[in-house]
Protein backbone atom coordinates (compact mmCIF):
# COMPACT_ATOMS: atom_id res chain seq x y z
CA UNK A 1 0.00 0.00 0.00
CA UNK A 2 1.31 3.84 -0.80
CA UNK A 3 1.37 6.17 2.08
CA UNK A 4 -0.59 8.57 0.13
CA UNK A 5 -3.51 5.37 -0.02
CA UNK A 6 -3.03 4.71 3.46
CA UNK A 7 -3.39 8.33 4.24
CA UNK A 8 -6.98 8.62 2.46
CA UNK A 9 -7.95 5.50 4.40
CA UNK A 10 -7.94 7.39 7.83
CA UNK A 11 -11.33 7.97 8.79
CA UNK A 12 -10.92 11.60 10.48
CA UNK A 13 -9.28 12.36 7.01
CA UNK A 14 -12.29 11.07 4.81
CA UNK A 15 -14.64 13.42 7.29
CA UNK A 16 -12.75 16.64 6.47
CA UNK A 17 -12.47 15.51 2.95
CA UNK A 18 -8.41 15.78 2.66
CA UNK A 19 -7.30 13.91 -0.28
CA UNK A 20 -3.47 13.12 -0.06
CA UNK A 21 -2.28 13.46 -3.75
CA UNK A 22 1.21 13.12 -3.21
CA UNK A 23 3.64 11.29 -1.05
CA UNK A 24 7.51 9.92 -1.28
CA UNK A 25 10.73 10.45 -0.04
CA UNK A 26 9.68 12.91 2.40
CA UNK A 27 7.59 15.30 0.53
CA UNK A 28 3.67 15.31 0.74
CA UNK A 29 0.75 17.50 -1.15
CA UNK A 30 -2.96 17.45 0.34
CA UNK A 31 -5.96 19.57 -0.85
CA UNK A 32 -9.50 19.63 1.14
CA UNK A 33 -12.23 21.10 -1.06
CA UNK A 34 -13.57 23.74 2.06
CA UNK A 35 -17.01 23.26 2.81
CA UNK A 36 -19.90 24.93 4.64
CA UNK A 37 -19.35 23.20 7.89
CA UNK A 38 -15.55 23.64 7.79
CA UNK A 39 -16.42 27.57 8.60
CA UNK A 40 -15.54 29.42 11.41
CA UNK A 41 -18.09 32.33 10.95
CA UNK A 42 -21.83 31.77 10.70
CA UNK A 43 -22.65 34.48 8.04
CA UNK A 44 -19.55 33.64 5.33
CA UNK A 45 -17.43 30.71 4.12
CA UNK A 46 -13.71 31.18 6.15
CA UNK A 47 -12.13 28.21 6.86
CA UNK A 48 -11.86 27.44 11.04
CA UNK A 49 -8.22 27.07 12.12
CA UNK A 50 -9.24 23.64 12.87
CA UNK A 51 -9.58 22.61 9.59
CA UNK A 52 -6.32 24.46 8.22
CA UNK A 53 -4.39 23.07 11.54
CA UNK A 54 -5.75 19.14 10.58
CA UNK A 55 -4.99 19.49 6.97
CA UNK A 56 -0.99 20.44 7.80
CA UNK A 57 -1.04 17.83 10.23
CA UNK A 58 -2.47 15.50 7.91
CA UNK A 59 0.01 15.65 5.24
CA UNK A 60 2.93 16.57 7.60
CA UNK A 61 2.57 12.99 9.22
CA UNK A 62 2.52 11.61 5.66
CA UNK A 63 5.80 13.14 4.72
CA UNK A 64 6.89 12.05 7.74
CA UNK A 65 5.95 8.62 7.15
CA UNK A 66 6.67 8.82 3.43
CA UNK A 67 10.81 8.67 4.92
CA UNK A 68 10.46 6.73 8.53
CA UNK A 69 8.04 3.82 6.97
CA UNK A 70 6.69 3.87 10.40
CA UNK A 71 3.33 4.97 12.55
CA UNK A 72 4.56 8.29 13.02
CA UNK A 73 2.38 10.84 15.86
CA UNK A 74 2.79 14.44 15.76
CA UNK A 75 4.95 15.60 19.10
CA UNK A 76 4.17 19.00 18.47
CA UNK A 77 3.02 21.51 15.71
CA UNK A 78 2.91 25.10 16.20
CA UNK A 79 1.09 27.11 13.01
CA UNK A 80 1.50 30.66 12.34
CA UNK A 81 -1.78 31.81 10.71
CA UNK A 82 -1.38 34.36 7.84
CA UNK A 83 -4.44 35.05 5.96
CA UNK A 84 -8.35 33.79 6.30
CA UNK A 85 -8.71 30.70 3.95
CA UNK A 86 -12.27 31.88 1.48
CA UNK A 87 -11.72 28.83 -0.93
CA UNK A 88 -10.32 25.66 -1.40
CA UNK A 89 -6.97 24.87 0.69
CA UNK A 90 -3.77 23.25 -0.58
CA UNK A 91 -0.46 22.25 1.71
CA UNK A 92 2.79 21.10 0.61
CA UNK A 93 5.45 19.15 3.59
CA UNK A 94 9.02 19.05 3.55
CA UNK A 95 11.03 16.90 6.10
CA UNK A 96 13.62 19.31 7.00
CA UNK A 97 15.28 16.70 9.52
CA UNK A 98 15.15 12.99 9.68
CA UNK A 99 16.43 11.93 12.83
CA UNK A 100 16.87 8.32 14.99
CA UNK A 101 13.87 9.36 16.96
CA UNK A 102 11.53 12.51 15.38
CA UNK A 103 11.02 13.89 12.43
CA UNK A 104 10.75 17.96 12.20
CA UNK A 105 8.54 19.21 8.70
CA UNK A 106 7.46 21.99 7.45
CA UNK A 107 4.30 22.73 6.21
CA UNK A 108 2.76 25.42 4.08
CA UNK A 109 -0.67 25.81 3.32
CA UNK A 110 -1.95 28.16 0.33
CA UNK A 111 -5.86 28.57 -0.75
CA UNK A 112 -6.83 28.20 -4.34
CA UNK A 113 -6.82 32.22 -5.42
CA UNK A 114 -2.62 31.56 -4.59
CA UNK A 115 -2.93 33.20 -1.02
CA UNK A 116 -0.55 31.82 1.52
CA UNK A 117 -3.10 31.01 4.66
CA UNK A 118 -0.52 29.27 6.91
CA UNK A 119 3.37 27.87 7.55
CA UNK A 120 3.53 25.28 10.41
CA UNK A 121 6.34 23.40 11.47
CA UNK A 122 5.59 19.73 13.05
CA UNK A 123 7.54 17.40 14.77
CA UNK A 124 6.42 13.71 14.54
CA UNK A 125 7.58 10.37 16.53
CA UNK A 126 10.18 7.96 13.99
CA UNK A 127 11.00 5.48 16.29
CA UNK A 128 7.89 4.00 16.82
CA UNK A 129 6.49 2.06 19.84
CA UNK A 130 7.88 -0.97 20.83
CA UNK A 131 5.05 -3.10 21.68
CA UNK A 132 1.60 -2.28 21.93
CA UNK A 133 0.58 1.04 22.10
CA UNK A 134 -3.04 2.96 20.71
CA UNK A 135 -1.28 4.04 17.13
CA UNK A 136 0.01 -0.16 16.24
CA UNK A 137 -2.76 -1.89 17.69
CA UNK A 138 -4.30 -4.04 14.96
CA UNK A 139 -1.66 -2.49 12.39
CA UNK A 140 -0.18 -5.30 10.27
CA UNK A 141 3.11 -4.96 10.27
CA UNK A 142 3.63 -6.73 7.21
CA UNK A 143 1.62 -4.11 5.67
CA UNK A 144 3.59 -1.53 7.53
CA UNK A 145 7.04 -2.68 5.96
CA UNK A 146 5.76 -2.46 2.50
CA UNK A 147 4.59 1.20 2.35
CA UNK A 148 5.68 2.64 -0.33
CA UNK A 149 6.33 5.91 -1.93
CA UNK A 150 3.69 6.86 -4.96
Amino acid sequence: MSVRAMFNEIPFVEELGIEMTAAADGHAEAHLPLRDEHSSNPYSRIAHGGVTYSLADTVGGAAVVSVSGTISPTVDMRMDYLAPATDDLRAEADVVRNGGSVAVVDVEVYDDDGHHVASARGTYKTDGERGESPWTEGVDEAEMATLQND
